[in-house]
């Protein structure tokens, strides 16, 4: 009886660490792990002890690439705690400092870290050899989704300026001016990145997954709205715990989420596109016609589609903002803190995370519970990779190896923020 190994110590193009083991035997996959071996880095018990104000910058830490999501859903938590509500220019104000997060995630995901598995190429330094305009568009759009987030935050990474309430300071809009022109060629580059990433060749694979994001009654979901599924889900994010369970699981050091009585799901661009295509701006539902996307997409290849037709929604939505803009008297609503619960839950460029915070009657924070995209989606990755490498028992082991890859690189998966991959080993009998 043969046996074949398949090792991959460290997955490139991913942030993390971690490793996984499949097992083959004839033509049946019979045991397929996941494991993040990653040291956790006890962010909520962090919190414990520290006052609400401080749950914006210290949350922002658990990620350089997403920190605007760690503070958005932040916020929100608190204010619910806290019977506030924040609306009109201070509202918009973060929808946009959202735009820019995703401006910049996606670029740098849909260009530098997933295009690679589609081209055959290891990086994209390689690609830049034989293709210099594609990953400078790239590296552009990344800089404009940063511009934003440094105009409105204070800094591109871990941004300063976001607080419960509002802002510290408020750009007037002058200092919006500039960023206008550089959204409007960014808007006509992410149309091209829709056009291009719809050339790319993609695998075969549809699968039946449960979607699970928020959805609002007039806005693509940035900032607000219900959790709602595509199995009948439709609850407001109070009730998250309710219908959601995190297990532990002895080979990870990040918990796994399930839906109760349904099992693994799928949050992240695709889960949010199957939820909300009406929701999509006039343009960027163009966009998907013109790219053969279909209007429910159940093949997890074709997410960088999807993260493209959201980078012309993120750069649309960030001019309409841009231009219906008006300088808010004050910076922040007055926040009074007082005992209690709040939940947030905000759309992270890799999906849907979750926030709840206890507060005592001196604004501490006693208790936190945070939830991440990629913690989500951890039991669903496994699942692709079994029934994937079933439709794949034949094919060579190094395309085999580099196919897997690419599957956990669907996800975009940010495994620091779940508590790192990848080390691979299939083994065969």
């Amino acid at each position: 009886m043969s046996v074949r190994t398949i090792k991959v110590d460290y997955l490139a193009r991913v942030e993390g660490e971690g490793a996984l083991f499949i097992r083959i035997k004839g033509r049946e996959v019979t045991d397929v792990r996941l494991t993040i071996f990653e040291p956790p880095r006890f962010f909520e018990a962090f919190l414990r002890g520290r006052r609400f104000s401080e749950a914006p910058d210290i949350t922002a830490r658990i990620c350089g690439i997403c920190p605007v999501a760690y503070q958005m859903s932040a916020v929100h938590a608190m204010e619910n705690a806290f019977g506030v509500t924040v609306g009109g220019q201070l509202r918009a104000l973060r929808r946009l400092l959202y735009c820019g997060e995703w401006i910049e995630s996606h670029a740098l995901h849909v260009y530098l870290l997933h295009a690679p598995d589609f081209l055959g190429y290891e990086d994209a330094i390689q690609i830049a050899k034989d293709h210099p305009a594609v990953v400078q568009r790239a590296l552009q759009l990344k800089k404009v989704g940063n511009e934003i987030v440094a105009t409105l935050g204070g800094r591109e990474i871990h941004p300063i300026n976001v607080r419960v309430g509002g802002f510290y300071k408020v750009p007037s809009r002058p200092e919006l001016g500039p960023l206008m022109e550089r959204l409007l060629w960014a808007r006509d580059a992410a149309l091209e990145t829709v056009r291009w990433t719809s050339t790319l060749p993609f695998p075969e694979f549809e699968q039946d997954y449960e979607f699970v994001g928020l959805r609002h009654p007039d806005e693509y979901p940035i900032n607000e709205g219900r959790l709602v599924s595509t199995r009948g889900l439709d609850i407001p994010v109070c009730e998250y715990e309710g219908h959601f369970t995190e297990e532990h699981v002895e080979r990870s050091n990040a918990l796994h989420s399930v839906h109760n009585n349904h099992g693994p799901y799928l949050v992240g661009p695709l889960a949010r596109y199957n939820l909300n295509f009406d929701r999509l701006s006039p343009l960027a539902q163009s966009a998907t016609h013109d790219a053969g996307l279909p209007r429910f997409c159940t093949n997890p290849f074709k997410s960088i589609i999807v993260r493209a037709v959201e980078l012309v929604y993120a750069c649309d939505e960030a001019i309409r903002l841009i231009d219906e803009y008006e300088m808010p008297d004050q910076p922040a609503v007055v926040v009074e803190p007082r005992a209690g619960v709040g939940y947030g839950c905000t759309e992270a460029p890799r999906g849907t995370l979750y926030h709840r915070y206890r507060i005592d009657d001196q604004g501490i924070i006693t208790d936190a519970k945070i939830v991440p995209p990629t913690s989500q989606n951890q039991k669903q990755i496994e699942d692709d990779l079994r029934h994937f490498v079933s439709q794949h028992i034949d094919v060579s082991q190094d395309k085999l190896t580099w196919q897997c890859e690419q599957v956990v690189r669907n996800y975009d998966p940010c495994i620091s923020c779940a508590t790192h991959f990848l080390r691979l080993h299939i083994e065969r009998e």
